[in-house]
């Protein structure tokens, strides 16, 4: 578990700087062009789509696994729109709460036991 969760700070902390460079040199102008390669049907697009498929399975899960109660479904919005940028904190976090048991983390306690 310990290297599960130097993982999720590795990808984190990556992530965080990269979109940090991205947001300096680019703006925070990210939705534009990221429906705008969807709607030309280029290769990029197709990397959006796939990745917007990730981030509604993401979401579901989220909400899914906290039997898409109120707090499962406020968690679902930031998975959707954050992206691993939430995912991988969330998971962090369920890693340390649940004590390393891996199954409470994917199922959530009621379905873990």
């Amino acid at each position: 578990m310990t290297g599960f969760r130097i993982l999720l700070v590795g990808l984190w902390v990556c992530l965080f700087l990269y979109t940090g460079a991205v947001i300096l040199q680019h703006g925070w102008g990210l939705l534009p062009i990221f429906f705008g390669d969807i709607g030309r049907v280029v290769w990029p697009g197709q990397f959006n789509l796939d990745f917007l498929c990730f981030l509604i399975l993401s979401a579901l899960w989220t909400a899914w696994r906290d039997a898409f109660s109120a707090r499962g479904l406020l968690l679902a919005v930031p998975a959707l729109f954050g992206g691993a940028g939430f995912l991988l904190p969330y998971l962090f976090f369920l890693t340390v709460r649940e004590k390393g048991d891996i199954k409470a983390v994917l199922l959530g306690r009621q379905r873990a036991v």
